[in-house]
C-alpha cells in the first residue's frame, strides 16, 4: 500500500534508509525529532512509503517548490528513492514514484526533477522506464 508517512513511521523509515546510503540510524535526539516534526508539518514535503504486510519496503520524497516562471507553476523534486534489498525488482519503488507524480499533477507542477547518485545502467534504465530522462537538463551539485 502506497501512502504518505505518519508520525509512527520514523524508525522504520530510518532503517530503510540504511539501504540508500546511510551507514547508521541517527541518534534519537532533539534535532532528529524537530526535523521529523518539520517534515510532517510541511504541506509541500511529501514523504511517500510503500508498505507490504506492515513493513515499509520502499520510499521516496517529493517536495513541491513554488515558482515564479512557467506561468507561476510549481515544480516537484524527487529524492531519496530507496527499496529494501529483499524487495527490489517488484515494482514497489515505481509505485512510490507514480504516487509522487500524482501529487505533482494535483499541485499543477510543470515538471518533476529527480537526481540519482547511481551510475548503474539498471538504475538509470529504471528511472527512464518511470518516465524520467537525462537529456533535457544537466545537473550540478555542490556539496556543503
Amino acid at each position: 500500500m502506497v501512502r504518505e508517512v505518519t508520525k509512527d513511521d520514523l524508525y522504520a523509515l530510518l532503517e530503510l534508509y540504511l539501504f540508500l546510503h546511510e551507514q547508521c540510524i541517527p541518534e534519537q535526539n532533539e534535532h532528529l525529532e524537530k526535523t521529523w516534526t518539520q517534515i510532517l508539518q510541511d504541506k509541500s514535503h511529501h514523504l511517500i512509503v510503500n508498505e507490504i504486510d506492515g513493513k515499509i519496503v520502499s520510499s521516496c520524497v517529493c517536495v513541491i517548490i513554488p515558482n515564479l516562471t512557467r506561468n507561476v507553476r510549481p515544480y516537484a523534486f524527487v529524492e531519496n528513492v530507496v527499496t529494501h534489498a529483499d524487495y527490489r525488482k517488484k515494482g514497489y519503488a515505481r509505485e512510490c514514484l507514480d504516487y509522487a507524480k500524482k501529487i505533482a499533477q494535483q499541485e499543477n507542477c510543470y515538471k518533476i526533477m529527480l537526481l540519482t547518485g547511481s551510475k548503474k545502467a539498471e538504475t538509470l534504465h529504471f528511472y527512464e522506464e518511470a518516465g524520467y530522462n537525462s537529456s533535457d537538463k544537466t545537473a550540478f551539485i555542490q556539496w556543503l
